[in-house]
Formats: structure tokens, C-alpha cells, sequence
């Protein structure tokens, strides 16, 4: 007996595969009743039904306009809005527009499918997938979007920064092949770590290549819209930044990307010799002090000499202050701030992309769509260590091997 009572119960429940449906279908339902309902409290009685006193001509249903889809991060329904005829004024609705703007979520996944892969005569596809087959969505739409991206692209460009708190900033450039032009465009691309800890695009400009023009044209549209002057600027080794820097603020700290540096060394040395020189290079960056970070420097050159690879020798010493910057900042940060991994990963989506996306119309779509896709990668960027530390950073308080300079000299004094 209890067998069959829990057969007929599994039996009147909705299989899961149905649950989407059914949910939509509730939704629909309820959304239609409260339009159903508002032409009620316009009329003042409900369908069908008369009150005394109360002309026709004061207004009356008149059955019900076209159908109309809106689709929904739950997927698709269909609606019919009431009409109402014998109005001086037409009848809208106050609660449609309400749900249409939740409709935003949609617009929100197309750029998370183009971020993973998905090129655009692919989402027709993919929307009806997740949002059912009667999505109103197709390539034409993601086309007007990437219209919409670059109107919204250019007011973001243009907010103000004086309220934000910027302590470091890593900037790096990516090339997209766009249109007939013979030469790759490269968007130039400022992220930010703020005072509490968040990481922030702050600027995403279209350029020729890394020129010292280029991305001084960057910094100084940083500093007209009221950012402050970071602490330290995190970058590889293109020297058109440094430059840049040298015009703009001259009174930066400057690190130099570790993983650049290490692959531009391993360039000079022959495939049989890259493990073991890895064994030494890698211990340099995370040496505990700047002290120990130049002994491992020279273990590695007496190494170079004695296999008669005096190149990489003189290598590790170009730039070597911009190396070790990051020793005079805190050490719960130097994870952060020794390499460009910070603007780097976001990029490696981006680089997939591009060389899915092959090529683009123009410089601009690819301005506008890259930036969409960062802001996208924005939202699971990880916080910083220690966002008190970078309020102290923000505040001027100073460093030596990754301690307050205040508890180095007690710890000497001691």
C-alpha cells in the first residue's frame, strides 16, 4: 500500500525536465494577471462587469493587442497587453517596463558567451538553448549590441576618477587586426587596485602599437579626468610605458613584469640550458629581501660565465631597479604586484577571442566589444591581500622589504 501512495505521488509531480517550463509558465501567468488586473483599477470593476453611475464611455476593454515575447534570465514567455478603448489618454502599462529592464540579464550573457568562445552566427543557437526556442535573439541582435557597447564605451571613457582611491596599476597592450588596415591596433589598457582592495578597469584606448604617444595620451586622459598618481605601475618590458611615465609621472615607482623578464632571459640561452637556469632565475623574485634577491642575481651570472653565456649575464642586470621595485612595498602585496598576471589573465580570454574573432570591421568594434569583455572578467577579479596595507600605501607610509619602515628599525634597534 505505501508502494502505490508513493508511486501516485512521484507520479503527480513535474519531472525536473519539465521545471523550466513550468516555472516560466507561472511566471507568465502572474505577470499577465497584474497587467489584467491594472486595467481593473483603471476601469474601476473588473471584466464583465458593470457599476452603476458609470458611463461606457469612460473606458471599456477592448480584448487584447499582438502577442509579444520578453524573455527572461528564466527564459521565454509570451504576453498580451490588454487594450482599452473610450480613454482620453491611451492606456500603458506601469508594470511591463518594469520587467522589461530585468530583461537586462540577457543582454549581460551575450558578452559571457563571447567571452568563452562563441563566435556571433553561433548565439541564435546558444540563446534559444538556455532561454528556449522562442527567444527573440539572433546574430542581428548582438550586432546592434556591439553598436550599443560602443556608445556605452565612450561614456565610461569619460566619467570622472577623483573619487577613486588608485594605489597600483598594471597596464599592457593587446593587438587585434581590424578592417583592411594593413598594421594591428593596440587597446591600451589601465587596471587599477584601489584603496580597498578592489581591482578596476580604469582605462581601455585604442593606440598606435605601445608608443611613448600612445600611452602618454593614456595618462594624461587619466589625470585630466581627476585620478590621483598611483604609488607604483606594474608593466613588461615595451618601452613606450616607461617613457610615457617619465612625461607624465615622474614620480612613480616602476616594476618591471618578473615573468617577461624571465622569458626574455630564457631567449638568450640554448633550449639544453633553460631547466637549470629556471632553477635559479625563479628563486630571485621571491628572495625575502632585495639584499638576497642581488646575491641570487650573481649565483646566476657566475653560472652564466662559467657555461660561457655571458649574454643572459648582462641581461639580468638591464633594469634591475625596475625589477625589484615591489621590495619597497608590503610583502602581502608583492604576490600581486611582481608580475603582470593581474592584467594578464583577463587578456588571455581576450587573446582567444581575438584569434577566434580572426578579425574585426573596425578599430572601434574591437574597442568596444575587448572592453565589454574586460568589465566582464572584472566582476570575478580576486581582492587584493591586505586592503589595510594599501590604505597605508595610498596614505604614504613607506616600505623596506615589505615592512613598515618604522618596525625595520626597531627590529635593527633591537
Amino acid at each position: 500500500m505505501k508502494k502505490e501512495t508513493t508511486e501516485r505521488k512521484h507520479l503527480s509531480m513535474p519531472f525536473w525536465g519539465d521545471v523550466e517550463a513550468w516555472v516560466r509558465e507561472k511566471i507568465q501567468a502572474l505577470i499577465q494577471g497584474v497587467l489584467e488586473e491594472e486595467v481593473t483599477e483603471l476601469l474601476g470593476r473588473a471584466k464583465s462587469e458593470r457599476r452603476q453611475g458609470i458611463d461606457e464611455s469612460e473606458g471599456y476593454r477592448n480584448g487584447h493587442g499582438k502577442l509579444r515575447k520578453l524573455t527572461l534570465g528564466a527564459g521565454t514567455i509570451t504576453l498580451q497587453r490588454p487594450r482599452v478603448r473610450g480613454l482620453e489618454e491611451r492606456f500603458e502599462s506601469r508594470v511591463l517596463p518594469l520587467f522589461v529592464r530585468r530583461t537586462q540579464g540577457v543582454s549581460d550573457l551575450i558578452p559571457e558567451l563571447y567571452l568563452h568562445g562563441l563566435a556571433q552566427g553561433d548565439f541564435d543557437l546558444a540563446l534559444r538553448g538556455l532561454l528556449g526556442e522562442e527567444a527573440p535573439l539572433s546574430a542581428a541582435t548582438v550586432g546592434r549590441l556591439k553598436v550599443k557597447w560602443q556608445t556605452e564605451w565612450e561614456e565610461w571613457s569619460r566619467r570622472p576618477l577623483a573619487d577613486s582611491e588608485v594605489v597600483y596599476v598594471w597596464v599592457d597592450g593587446i593587438y587585434v587586426k581590424a578592417g583592411l588596415e594593413k598594421s594591428k591596433a593596440a587597446l591600451l589598457v589601465v587596471l587599477g587596485a584601489l584603496s580597498d582592495g578592489r581591482k578596476v578597469v580604469l582605462s581601455v584606448v585604442p593606440g598606435y602599437r605601445e608608443s611613448i604617444e600612445s600611452w602618454g595620451a593614456v595618462l594624461r586622459d587619466l589625470q585630466k579626468r581627476g585620478m590621483n598618481v598611483p604609488k607604483l605601475v606594474v608593466g613588461d618590458g615595451h618601452l613606450g610605458i616607461w617613457g610615457a611615465l617619465r612625461n607624465v609621472w615622474p614620480e612613480i615607482a616602476e616594476q618591471r613584469c618578473w615573468n617577461h623578464r624571465l622569458l626574455n632571459l630564457l631567449e638568450t640561452l640554448p633550449k639544453s640550458a633553460h631547466a637549470q637556469a629556471l632553477i635559479y632565475l625563479k628563486a630571485i623574485p621571491y628572495a625575502p629581501t632585495a639584499a638576497e634577491a642581488l646575491r641570487l642575481r650573481k649565483v646566476f651570472q657566475a653560472w652564466c660565465r662559467r657555461t660561457g653565456h655571458d649574454q643572459a649575464a648582462q641581461r639580468i642586470e638591464e633594469d634591475w631597479d625596475r625589477l625589484i621595485a615591489f621590495y619597497a612595498f608590503p610583502k602581502e602585496h608583492w604576490r600581486h604586484i611582481r608580475t603582470t598576471n593581474p592584467i594578464e589573465s583577463p587578456f588571455a580570454a581576450l587573446r582567444l577571442r581575438t584569434s577566434a574573432a580572426k578579425r574585426y570591421k573596425s578599430v572601434a568594434n574591437a574597442t568596444a566589444v575587448l572592453w565589454k569583455l574586460l568589465l566582464v572578467a572584472e566582476r570575478r577579479f580576486r581582492r587584493l591581500n591586505a586592503p589595510k596595507r594599501l590604505l597605508d600605501v595610498f596614505r604614504g607610509r613607506k616600505f623596506q622589504d615589505g615592512l613598515p619602515i618604522q618596525d625595520v628599525t626597531q627590529s635593527h634597534a633591537a
